[in-house]
């Protein structure tokens, strides 16, 4: 298969499903979905099974037990069960645009991460979205957006579909080619090589840590924020903790000056 997308989430059935319809409506369909579930309950489940002939292939559930906020050891278990070499990874809060995977496709290049970005809407915006919504593509329409709440102003530029444009755009964002988990791809090989998240990370910076090692390794990152589209589904952060985001400053920073590649506490426990 050409990539695995892996996908997090947390009890978070209806943005899943939406989210999900919108990997139904790709216009590349020879790529595996990975759900690296954090302790969801049986509804997520449930979900799945509803959509488990959607897609060229089956697709793979890697939960593990409510303990707290665990993003890095459940993507660490994720990486381990995708079967393709190259891997985009998003959450289950961001609605992919039809020719989300396909670009991923077109532009990875060996000795790259992709780094992209999202369109955040209200939850307003974010509530009213159905299914045919993101099957007609309307929903990544500036002009229905508008619509439905979305303020009118420079970021709708990301949703015009102008390849000339969007090219151009991705050269001139002040935005940094950070490695995003919300829209980001690599090679598993790259993953491997600086072994994979940082399980001592809770919530904060935690997927911009594995780009900053994997710069370290010499991975260069690629700018796609224009040309690979999600929307992101409004909800509450109740897992925001400051004292673990200064943690988590601390460890990038720490990275950062000694050029650290490996986490000691990643997929191998080293």
């Amino acid at each position: 298969m050409k990539l695995s997308v892996i996908i997090t989430t947390y009890n978070s059935e209806e943005w899943l499903k939406k989210v999900l319809i919108g990997y139904e409506n790709q216009t590349e369909n020879d790529f595996e979905v990975v759900i690296a579930d954090d302790g969801s309950t049986q509804k997520t489940r449930e979900l799945l099974d509803q959509f488990s002939h959607s897609f060229k292939y089956p697709i793979i559930h890697v939960w593990q037990e409510d303990n707290g906020f665990q993003k890095c050891k459940i993507l660490n278990k994720a990486i381990l069960k995708a079967n393709s070499d190259y891997i985009i990874f998003t959450d289950g809060d961001c609605i992919p645009r039809e020719d989300f995977v396909a670009t991923h496709i077109k532009y990875k290049r060996k000795g790259y991460f992709l780094s992209g970005g999202y369109f955040k809407l209200p939850l307003y915006t974010s509530s009213i979205i159905t299914k045919e919504d993101i099957l007609s593509k309307q929903c990544f329409n500036p002009s229905w957006l508008s619509k439905n709440k979305v303020k009118t102003n420079f970021k709708l530029t990301k949703l015009i579909r102008f390849k000339p444009f969007t090219l151009f755009m991705n050269w001139i964002t002040p935005t940094k080619r950070t490695f995003n988990g919300h829209n980001t791809s690599c090679f598993k090989e790259d993953l491997i090589a600086v072994n994979g998240f940082n399980e001592d990370m809770q919530y904060g910076g935690l997927d911009r840590e594995i780009g900053e090692r994997m710069l370290n390794y010499g991975i260069l990152s690629k700018q796609i924020r224009y040309s690979a589209i999600c929307l992101h589904l409004d909800h509450e952060r109740g897992y925001f903790k400051q004292e673990e985001w200064d943690k988590n400053l601390k460890i990038r920073a720490y990275n950062i000056k000694n050029k650290i590649i490996q986490t000691k506490n990643g997929i191998l426990k080293l």
